[in-house]
């Protein structure tokens, strides 16, 4: 009797040894499951928000053209700017940016529903790529103002206009994030035509032509680069360059000293919707 008790013990444990071992797999598998769904759902999540982050993007800014389109046609298309069968306007910004003008200019056109054209100093998109990425976010058309807009070293020749052209449209993709960008706009220091470099300037505007980049100059401007610091004077200069053009496009800067620049921005907008100017910026040009 005690023998059969010892023989039969034996067998009990063995059935719960395979039993709790049965139960512990079971356990590991679900677990296993729990943890992979949990993976695979932290993985989705993931995805889901950096697309609905690039959905948002593609929604603030509103990209009408195409690399190829840009490539084909912005060259001819910025050499038509000023001809025009409607009033339109463009209000550009020069040597930025800054925090001190252009963050109350990005205000004041995002109150007024304005997307304007900023050609950017290099030099300055590394200082304040943030304010670079918002501009752009906001609809804004980032555009190229050299890299250190010294003269005597962009001027030296029609490949260094080039080479800081290029410069510059590297530190834009870095600032912005989208490393396919490239503006294919170009805003001469001083303008295209006249001064001591005027012959390599016309050279490097062949040279930036044959490499599908356009540029722009102005037929306005409200001469804060110029040293007028009254408004009323500012305001009063614009208009008498404005004149009677259909199409025009006004120089205007939001380098850090030109708070002058954004105090009379809001009176130069109702100013310009009185006269019955439509505002446009370089996408709606080559759209």
């Amino acid at each position: 009797m005690i023998l059969d008790l010892i023989e039969v013990k034996p067998k009990l444990n063995i059935k719960k040894v395979i039993l709790v071992s049965i139960i512990g797999i079971i356990l590991l598998a679900i677990i296993g499951t729990i943890i992979t769904f949990a993976i695979i759902n932290h993985n989705n999540l993931k995805k889901l928000k950096e697309e609905q982050i690039a959905q948002r993007e593609k929604i603030t800014h509103k990209v009408y053209i195409t690399d190829e389109d840009k490539k084909n046609n912005i060259v001819k298309k910025v050499e038509k700017i000023y001809n025009s069968d409607y009033k339109r306007v463009f209000l550009t910004f020069d040597d930025g940016p800054s925090k001190s003008v252009t963050i109350p200019i990005l205000d004041i056109l995002k109150e007024n529903n304005i997307k304007a054209t900023f050609f950017m100093l290099g030099s300055n998109v590394n200082r304040y790529p943030e304010i670079v990425k918002r501009a752009y976010q906001e609809g804004h058309y980032i555009a190229n103002h050299s890299f250190t807009h010294e003269y005597k070293k962009i001027y030296e020749s029609p490949e260094k206009v080039l080479e800081e052209y290029n410069r510059t449209e590297k530190v834009i993709r870095k600032a912005i994030g989208d490393n396919t960008y490239n503006s294919r706009l170009f805003r001469f220091p001083g303008g295209s035509i006249g001064g001591k470099y005027d012959k390599n300037k016309q050279e490097a505007v062949k040279l930036l032509n044959k490499n599908n980049i356009a540029h722009l100059d102005w037929n306005a401007l409200t001469a804060d680069a110029a040293g007028i610091t009254d408004a009323d004077e500012m305001l009063n200069y614009v208009e008498e360059t404005i004149g009677n053009k259909k199409s025009v496009v006004i120089l205007m800067h939001d380098l850090g000293t030109k708070k002058t620049t954004y105090e009379i921005l809001p009176k130069l907008i109702n100013a310009l919707k009185e006269k019955g100017y439509v505002f446009e910026n370089i996408y709606d040009l080559l759209r």
